[in-house]
């Protein structure tokens, strides 16, 4: 495993490798040894000591894995033993086996690698859980997802267009934009065939455009999922439509924010907060299956998919983290043996 030691505060000097017991497996859950494993912000936070871990969670970081089932409790049908399996976790991804409720996971389709599976189940859940139970998206709505070229925001945009949504979504540059635009292809095309709405996907370069002014143009923002945190906060009301949702999921430029509630009142507007790792088990178990339901037979037929934009061995998770932090990631980078 990769545990979290003495450092002076960044990613690189405070993980190492370390050693712990073969995890227990406990009723209802199933043993997974780790083909890859997704690298997300929470990750680093929780290296800098910014973002401990849930109660009952391993002490070291990663919250989501692919990889193969070796042993499953007694009682669980599904997945079972030899099934390739992507997985949630609160933590503890950084390891060569993890133990997860047998709930917490889909089969991989044939096709698709470890790496790949391993970028798709903390992207999926936060979107599904953001846009759909805590922002209540419905088809034909308008929603802007900030940081499109993300982990998350590249999922979370895939997903609104497949829910016959019109998305607005942020990169920045041209080279960002084209990864994007290429990525999201296939989502585009199926919501197309689907006979969604018209103009479903506007992307904006941060570099040259407005978002504010590209919601407006649609009438605004029925729902507006922000990773930026304090630094939107402002211009993300004033892209909010009539009855319009702003859903905050991430602090990455800030977390204290000015709010003009005259904005807000006027628009009839909402902001709200949410996590997805504090949940608990029965939670997130009611996302996996709705996902399981809406959007993986999608993941399986190409429609949605991740974007791997480097794999990187377990030994340098540090580089990872400083990889990620960087800005430059389109996708997701990815750990593997």
């Amino acid at each position: 495993m990769i545990a979290i030691g003495p450092g002076d505060g960044t990613a690189p000097a405070r993980l190492t490798d370390a050693t712990a017991p073969v995890p227990d497996v406990a009723a209802g859950e199933v043993l997974v040894r780790v083909g890859a494993a997704g690298v997300n912000p929470a990750d680093a936070l929780q290296v800098r000591g910014l973002y401990p871990p849930p109660a009952g969670a391993p002490a070291w970081p990663g919250l989501e894995v692919a990889g193969t089932v070796v042993a499953v409790a007694e009682g669980v049908r599904t997945p079972a033993v030899g099934d390739r399996v992507a997985a949630l976790l609160p933590g503890g991804g950084y390891a060569e086996l993890v133990s997860v409720p047998a709930a917490h996971t889909w089969r991989v389709p044939a096709g698709i690698d470890d790496a790949h599976a391993a970028s798709l189940p903390e992207g999926l859940c936060t979107a599904w859980s953001s846009l759909v139970d805590v922002g209540r998206l419905r088809p034909g709505e308008t929603v802007l997802v900030h940081g499109g070229a993300g982990g998350v925001g590249s999922l979370a945009t895939q997903m609104a267009l497949v829910l016959g949504c019109r998305v607005v979504t942020t990169a920045r540059g041209t080279a960002r934009v084209a990864a994007l635009q290429e990525l999201l292809a296939p989502a585009l095309a199926h919501a197309a065939a689907a006979g969604a709405v018209d103009d479903a996907l506007t992307v904006v370069d941060r570099e040259s455009e407005d978002f504010v002014d590209a919601a407006g143009a649609l009438g605004g923002a029925d729902v507006v999922l922000d990773v930026v945190g304090a630094a939107n906060l402002g211009r993300n009301v004033r892209a909010l439509a009539r009855d319009g949702r702003l859903v905050v999921i991430g602090m990455l430029k800030g977390r204290r924010g000015e709010l003009d509630l005259g904005e807000l009142l006027a628009r009839r507007g909402t902001v709200t907060g949410t996590t997805l790792r504090s949940r608990s088990d029965d939670e997130k178990a009611a996302i996996v299956e709705a996902i399981g339901e809406r959007v993986w037979p999608l993941v399986a037929s190409g429609v949605v998919r991740p974007r791997v934009h480097a794999r990187v061995p377990f030994e340098r998770a540090g580089e990872a983290h400083a990889l990620l932090a960087s800005g430059e990631v389109v996708g997701k980078v990815v750990l593997v043996p």
